[in-house]
């Protein structure tokens, strides 16, 4: 098992710099261990978890690896605060929170040692969590499944190094000991590879999608704000033609949250009242709640036809789909190999001709 030590690997004590980051229905107990095992970390996805759920979930993971891992947070979704409080108190070694102020979970958590990730898009926000003390980066490139950047990660990924003092983590179009190589050249301290853990055999995402992403091409994806309110890729498909077209009316999708909402144990006159009170989020939190209809229909049920899969440009990297621990092997390998190589070709004299 070859070994990569980085500011990440320092930081989460664990063996290779390579993170599994929380994906809605994907990033489940199981495949969180089997990241954490291989040596990697694993990140739960708590989006559909209630509280109780969440606790559930926490135990499980540790009854299944002794090794860190952590839990991801998105704050401004419903449910998302109360499932980072369940975190602190299960005192999770690591939690990696986005779209909201997590100053009150570095507090908690560095009072047990914990270690908080910060998941950004921009330079201004990079800063933004820097200052509230989080221990690290997650800054997502364009390239990314769900909802990344509007920069690449090539450029975003520098730009965000240059002006920070800890470490970072790239995603968005990572899939390979490649792009390991790459983002470390970039300034990184490791990668989060969510597609290609996704396509694992450990994933839980539907058989039929994984068969779909090995046969689709690095183009085959769409980047738009009209899916769920919010910018994000999902796989090229004619039903997520369709729903990128045009917006979902209001009114649909605020009957649809219901559903969301019920899932993380949100009460209703809440999100009534949310809706009078705060328009513009709730109506967002609407939009994105009515998507998880579609998003289940894909991943947990391989509906294609009808539902639709936040994946990277990444799926065009993905030829096979292995486990956990051979794929975290193979990357490792394929990075010693390019950066043996790379290291080479400067060191190499020309020959004269």
């Amino acid at each position: 098992m070859r070994k990569m030590k980085t500011a990440i690997t320092e930081l989460f004590a664990i063996e290779k710099p390579i993170i599994l980051p929380g994906m809605s229905w994907i990033s489940v107990p199981e495949l969180v261990a089997a990241v954490s095992n291989a040596g990697g970390l694993g990140i739960l996805a708590t989006g559909p978890l209630s509280q109780d759920e969440t606790r559930q979930a926490i135990k499980k993971i540790r009854t299944l690896t002794d090794k860190p891992f952590g839990i991801g947070v998105t704050l401004m979704m419903p449910g998302a605060k109360e499932n980072a409080k369940i975190a602190l108190e299960e005192q999770v070694p690591v939690i990696n929170f986005s779209l909201g102020k997590g100053d009150w979970i570095v507090q908690a958590a560095k009072q047990y040692g914990g270690k908080v990730i910060a998941t950004v898009v921009t330079q201004k926000h990079a800063l933004a969590a820097q200052k509230s003390g989080v221990d690290a980066l997650l800054v997502t490139g364009h390239e990314a499944a769900a909802h990344g950047g509007a920069v690449t990660s090539l450029c975003l990924v520098p730009s965000i190094v240059d002006i920070v003092d800890i470490p970072v983590i790239a995603a968005g179009g990572f899939a390979d000991g490649r792009g390991l190589v790459a983002a470390l050249a970039l300034g990184a301290s490791g990668v989060a590879m969510g597609s290609r853990f996704a396509t694992s055999k450990e994933s839980p995402l539907h058989q039929h999608v994984k068969n779909t992403v090995v046969e689709k091409d690095v183009e085959q994806t769409i980047y738009s704000k009209n899916f769920d309110g919010l910018y994000a890729r999902v796989m090229k498909t004619p039903m997520a033609e369709k729903a990128t077209r045009r917006p979902m009316h209001f009114l649909v999708a605020v009957m649809k949250s219901f559903k969301a909402a019920k899932m993380v144990d949100m009460p209703l006159w809440k999100l009534l009242l949310g809706l009078l009170s705060q328009f513009d989020k709730i109506k967002l939190l609407s939009l994105f709640g009515a998507a998880t209809e579609k998003l289940e229909a894909a991943t947990i049920h391989g509906d294609l036809e009808h539902g639709v899969q936040f994946i990277g440009q990444s799926q065009g990297l993905i030829r096979e789909i292995e486990s956990v621990q051979v794929l975290m092997d193979k990357i490792m390998l394929e990075a010693a190999q390019v950066g043996l190589e790379t290291h080479q070709r400067f060191t190499r004299t020309p020959e004269v001709k």
